[in-house]
């Protein structure tokens, strides 16, 4: 009877979840590398602009009493956790795609 599984560290099991990077697989380290920037600068261009809508709702709805401001800001919101999502799930969708393909 076994108890344990076999032997292995982290990148066993990180491996198996990670993707691949689908059609990008052939690209080079630095290309990947600047794609990953790419990324992450435009997640945080995302986050900054859902923090943007967030303070922009709070000021209009208390303080200034502006309701066109506060939906504004609602607008903001969705639009800048949304771009986040889909910018996150770029890698995902690219390598369900391209395994569909192949």
């Amino acid at each position: 009877m076994l108890l344990a599984a076999d032997k292995g560290d982290i990148s066993t099991i990180i491996g198996g979840i990670a993707p691949d990077w689908g059609p990008f697989g052939s690209l080079g380290n630095e290309a990947r590398v600047m794609i990953e920037v790419v990324m992450a600068v435009a997640i945080l261009l995302c986050l900054g602009i859902a923090i943007w809508g967030a303070a922009k709702q709070r000021i209009g709805a208390t303080a200034l009493r502006d309701t066109f401001s506060a939906e504004q800001g609602k607008g903001l919101i969705v639009a800048g956790l949304t771009g986040v999502f889909i910018i996150g799930s770029l890698g995902t969708v690219f390598t369900i795609v391209y395994g569909m393909a192949v």
